[in-house]
């Protein structure tokens, strides 16, 4: 079973306005909720293309409740902690024109309750994969997912880390199964631009070199690029269209890979079904679907 990790999930509320207009009412012309955060897009793809999975974290108050719900709608399983302060974060995005952020703090995350999320991946044993993604609460150390990770080492799990900066950096010489960069978060690591898949390639090594297994590198409309454990680098394209909404395709990428890889232990094949997930996200107004994933694996990129 793949089991994600999100330690400060969110309700995103989605509003379109036509004309925005600072210091007046304005009037919704459409209005969206939606569970929020990294792990838990990595969950739900995962759950559309029949892969098992579970997702962990934590929640609070009423909006916790509420995050749980829609969860629950969409059939994937949770195993949250519950906070006794605070509330699970909102994240508004507005969309008139250009599209407008305002992402809430979330309750406060003790080390105790770490210990607590601890004890629950200590059930997990040889076979099963866990996801840590995204960012972190406020005041939270950035060694978090490092912690995490020494914790349930020897237990058999391969480990995925979808995060940036300090945290990303913390977790290589665990020597985690997989990482997922994209080329922006890869330039700020090595303070350098990484515009061709070449680039990327030669800094993904780098990290490998620092203890990271699989590497890899999305590259948005450019495609990505995979270094495998094996030194191997395979690129690859992305199908042509529209995009719509590329909130969630790198989370989508993530999970088609590990579906792929789940099903086939072939890299090449996970690679492919990982950018079919994201393109196949990016083309939707929603997360993707699993006929709309079998649709772009038809193609060749």
């Amino acid at each position: 079973m793949v089991y994600t990790v999100t330690l400060n999930p969110s309700l995103d509320y989605i509003v379109d306005v036509d004309g925005f207009a600072i210091g007046q009412v304005n009037r919704t012309k459409g209005e969206k909720i939606y569970p929020g955060g990294k792990g838990l897009n990595v969950s739900m793809v995962l759950k559309e293309l029949g892969v098992e999975t579970k997702a962990l974290g934590f929640t609070a108050g009423f909006t916790g409740e509420a995050l749980e719900k829609l969860l629950r709608e969409r059939g994937v399983e949770s195993d949250f902690i519950q906070l006794g302060e605070g509330l699970t974060r909102i994240n508004v995005k507005l969309r008139s024109g250009e599209e407008t952020e305002i992402n809430g703090q979330g309750p406060v995350v003790s080390e105790r309750d770490i210990d607590k999320l601890c004890e629950k991946l200590k059930a997990l044993g040889e076979g099963d994969c866990i996801v840590l993604a995204g960012s972190v609460p406020s005041g939270m150390p950035k060694t978090v997912y490092r912690d995490i990770i020494d914790k349930v080492s020897g237990q058999g799990l391969k480990v995925a880390v979808d995060t940036n900066g300090e945290l990303l950096l913390s977790v290589l010489d665990t020597k985690p199964f997989l990482i997922k960069p994209n080329n922006h978060e890869l330039s700020d690591i090595f303070g350098v631009e990484i515009k061709t898949k070449e680039d990327a390639a030669v800094f993904a090594k780098k990290l490998q070199e620092r203890g990271a297994g699989n590497v890899l590198v999305s590259m948005a409309g450019e495609g990505a690029v995979l270094v495998t454990e094996a030194g191997e680098v395979i690129e690859s394209g992305v199908p042509k269209g529209e995009v719509k909404n590329s909130v969630g395709a790198g989370d989508s990428m993530l999970a088609g890979f590990i579906a792929g890889y789940m099903e086939s232990g072939d890299y090449a094949r996970s690679l492919k079904m990982g950018i079919c997930a994201g393109s196949a996200s990016a083309f939707s107004e929603l997360l993707a679907t699993k006929k709309e994933i079998e649709e772009l694996m038809k193609g060749d990129y």
